[in-house]
């Protein structure tokens, strides 16, 4: 492992965690009752300023830890970073006793490394949420060139496939408290579970999982040892750019692609699996890598 300051609960601890408490009634309606007010899990969200050589890159919306992963992640996905080997120290900014303490994040370039991210297209000055992003083909086919085409040989059972949405649904121990958090869990094609994190963004849980996986020694600009990304929510766009970018060929979600996520996928060569619920899913794009035989 690098030399990297982990996130931990200083400070204010209950903040600093990723589920808090809230007051809330519960209401049933068929007969007019309400409870008294009592505690609820609630999935903290919060904002991280992430800052490559002090000066600000983006600030993303996301439950606090596993922070440079999510940094690393990013960074990675967004063609800034080709590898471990480009990041220096990855430490929060200020004090413990600050307030907002661990909700600013600062990546110093490796020795001998230059990081441009204008050169990406990657500095966000705003939130970045679902409405940023990719827009127009001009940029479309920049990504394209940068990313190139996934041309794996790579088969791999139906019955996998469908399983690695229950096996990411198993270890989202946050959602199962809250009901408000999104999962990732990358895989082997063996099965092997290589990676999990948990965000209140589906975006952030991606990139924790692609930094875990940098950290591991499992990701390269060659190679990835994950063959599967299993997502909860919806695939988009940038889903899809981030697979692309980590090298993982397959893309399972349980609920649905948006267009571009498809298309992204076709032009990648990224097999896109979607809607994958008790056995049964769609599947979208490059059917060639799903062995469906029993």
């Amino acid at each position: 492992m690098r030399d990297v300051e982990h996130l931990s609960a200083r400070g204010d601890v209950t903040e600093r965690r990723p589920i808090t408490q809230r007051s809330a009634q519960r209401v049933h309606v068929a007969d007019g009752r309400i409870s008294a007010p009592e505690g609820d899990a609630i999935a903290v969200e919060e904002p991280l300023e992430i800052r490559l050589a002090s000066d600000t890159l983006a600030t993303v919306m996301r439950t606090p830890g596993e922070d440079h992963f999510l940094a690393a992640g990013f960074l990675f996905g967004e063609g800034i970073i080709r590898g471990l080997a480009d990041l220096g120290r990855v430490a929060h900014c200020g004090r413990p006793s600050d307030a907002g303490y661990g909700n600013l994040i600062d990546i110093a370039p490796g020795p001998g490394t230059a990081l441009a991210p204008e050169l990406a297209g990657a500095r966000r000055g705003t939130v970045v949420n679902a409405a940023c992003g990719i827009c127009g083909r001009e940029r479309i086919d920049d990504l394209l060139e940068r990313l190139g085409r996934n041309s794996s040989a790579l088969r791999i059972p139906a019955q996998l496939l469908a399983r690695s949405v229950d096996w990411l649904r198993e270890r989202q121990s946050s959602f199962s408290r809250t009901g408000a958090m999104h999962g990732a869990l990358a895989l082997t094609r063996e099965g092997d579970q290589l990676a999990v994190s948990e965000d209140v963004g589906r975006h952030n849980a991606v990139d924790k999982v692609v930094g875990k996986l940098l950290y591991q020694g499992q990701l390269s600009p060659e190679r990835s040892e994950a063959d599967v990304l299993a997502v909860s929510g919806r695939t988009s766009f940038e889903i899809v750019q981030k697979a692309a970018a980590a090298r993982i060929p397959i893309v399972v979600s349980v609920s649905a692609p948006t267009s571009l996520a498809v298309d992204l996928a076709a032009d990648c060569g990224i097999t896109l699996v979607g809607f994958a619920r008790a056995g049964v899913f769609n599947l979208y794009t490059h059917p060639e890598r799903v062995n469906v035989a029993r």
